[in-house]
C-alpha cells in the first residue's frame, strides 16, 4: 500500500509538471499578460489576462492544486515547504517560448482555500519600441518629442497598472538615444522591465537598503543628464525628483493617478510647494489601453464596429491593444491656478476653457474609424464617466 501511495504521488506530480507547462505553453500563444491560480472551496481555477480583461481557462481539481503551486514554486525557486507567508520569483523559460517572452515573474499568496499563484509574462514587443509605433495622435507624439530634446523639466505619465507607462518610458529613452547620442541616461526601475541598450539600467529594491531616494541622491552626484524612475511613491522620492528637474536634468517618472490634474495636486499633498511644481513640471500624459476589435470577426453595428468573437480571438471579440492618451503641458494659467493652490474641480475647468482634449475624446477617433468600440472605451475610461466630456 505505502508503493502505491507513493506511485499515486509521483503520477500526481509528474501530471502537475505537465499540466503547468501546458498552461503556460498556452498563454504564451494566446498572448496572455498573466495567469492566475485561484484555489476555491472545491477546484483551482485557471485564468488568462487576455488584452487587459482577466478570463476563466480552466477549472482544475482542487487535489491537484497543492502540486500545480509546488511546481510553480520550483520553477521559481522558492520555499516549497513554506505555504503560509507570500514569495515572489522569476521563472526561467526555455525553447521557442524563450523567443517571445523576456521574463516570467511568479507571486504566491496564501488564502484560505491554499495558496493563490500568479504568474506574469513579459514578451518581446518588436513593433512598440519606438515612440511612433505606440499611436498616440501626431500633435502629441510630436510634443513627447520636444519634451525629451529638453535639458531639464519632468514628465509624468500617470495611468492604471497595466496601462502602458513602462513601454512609453522605454520608447522615449530609446528616443532619446538615437537622436541625442552622448547623453548620459540612467533609470531607477523596480524591478527593470526592459531592458534599453544605451541607458543605464539600476534595479531598486524597495525593501532593501537600494531605495529609490537612495539611489536618486547618489546618482544626482554621477553627472546623470536624463533621468527615469521607475515611480514617485512617496515625498521623499518627489522632493528628490523635483530638485533634479529644477537642476538641468531631464527627469520622467510614473504616478499612478486618474488624471493629470490629480498627479500635480498629489505632488502639493506630498509638500511640495507649488512654486516648485510650477517651475519643474513640464507636462502630465495619462494615458490608457484599450482592446482592439477583432478585424477577421468584428461587424458593422449602426456607424461604428461591435465585436462578435471567433476562433482568431479566442471568441472574445477582441485582439491587441491599443493606446488613447491625453496630455496638459503647463501655461502660465495652469501655473497660476497652481499656486493659487486651486482644487481639482477648478482645474479640470480651467482645462476645459482651454479646449483640453480629454482621454476619451482621443478614444473617440478610435471608436469612429472602426478600431475599437464604444463600450470598451467606457469600460478603460470608466462607465460612471460614460457622459463625460
Amino acid at each position: 500500500m505505502a508503493a502505491r501511495a507513493q506511485d499515486n504521488q509521483r503520477r500526481n506530480g509528474l501530471d502537475a509538471v505537465a499540466l503547468v507547462d501546458d498552461l503556460l505553453a498556452q498563454a504564451i500563444r494566446a498572448g496572455a499578460s498573466d495567469v492566475h491560480f485561484e484555489p476555491t472551496a472545491d477546484s483551482l481555477v485557471v485564468k488568462f489576462r487576455l488584452d487587459g480583461v482577466l478570463s476563466p481557462m480552466e477549472s482544475l481539481p482542487a487535489a491537484v492544486a497543492d502540486n500545480v503551486v509546488s511546481r510553480l514554486k520550483v520553477l521559481g525557486a522558492l520555499l516549497t515547504y513554506r505555504n503560509d507567508i507570500p514569495q515572489e520569483g522569476r521563472l526561467e523559460i526555455s525553447g521557442a517560448s524563450a523567443e517571445v517572452v523576456s521574463d516570467v515573474r511568479l507571486a504566491i499568496f496564501p488564502t484560505i482555500h491554499g495558496q493563490r499563484a500568479v504568474v506574469r509574462l513579459f514578451y518581446r514587443r518588436q513593433d512598440l519600441l519606438r515612440l511612433d509605433q505606440l499611436g498616440f495622435a501626431p500633435p502629441m507624439e510630436r510634443a513627447l518629442q520636444a519634451i525629451a530634446a529638453q535639458n531639464q523639466g519632468i514628465l509624468l505619465l500617470t495611468g492604471p497598472a497595466g496601462s502602458g507607462k513602462s513601454t512609453t518610458l522605454a520608447a522615449i529613452l530609446r528616443h532619446i538615444v538615437s537622436t541625442l547620442p552622448g547623453k548620459s541616461i540612467v533609470s531607477l526601475e523596480d524591478p527593470v522591465e526592459i531592458r534599453i541598450e544605451g541607458v543605464t539600467q539600476v534595479p531598486i529594491t524597495p525593501h532593501g537598503q537600494m531605495t529609490f531616494p537612495t539611489a536618486l541622491r547618489s546618482l544626482l552626484r554621477q553627472d546623470p543628464q536624463v533621468l527615469m524612475i521607475g515611480e514617485i511613491r512617496d515625498a521623499e522620492t518627489a522632493r528628490i525628483a523635483i530638485e533634479a528637474g529644477l537642476t538641468g536634468h531631464l527627469l520622467m517618472s510614473t504616478m499612478h493617478s486618474g488624471a493629470p490634474a490629480g498627479a500635480l495636486l498629489r505632488l502639493l499633498e506630498m509638500g511640495i510647494e507649488p512654486y516648485q511644481v510650477t517651475s519643474s513640471i513640464s507636462a502630465v500624459v495619462n494615458q490608457r489601453l484599450v482592446r482592439r476589435l477583432c478585424e477577421k470577426c468584428r461587424r458593422p453595428a449602426g456607424d461604428q464596429y461591435e465585436a462578435a468573437g471567433c476562433d482568431e480571438c479566442l471568441g472574445t471579440g477582441f485582439k491587441g491593444r491599443v493606446l488613447i492618451a491625453e496630455m496638459v503641458q503647463l501655461d502660465s494659467g495652469l501655473r497660476k491656478a497652481i499656486l493659487a493652490k486651486a482644487d481639482m474641480e477648478e482645474l479640470e475647468s480651467l482645462l476645459r476653457t482651454k479646449g483640453h482634449a480629454t482621454i476619451r475624446e482621443d478614444g473617440r477617433r478610435l471608436v469612429e474609424a472602426g478600431v475599437t468600440t464604444q463600450a470598451e472605451l467606457n469600460r478603460a475610461c470608466g462607465a460612471g464617466d460614460a457622459h463625460a466630456p
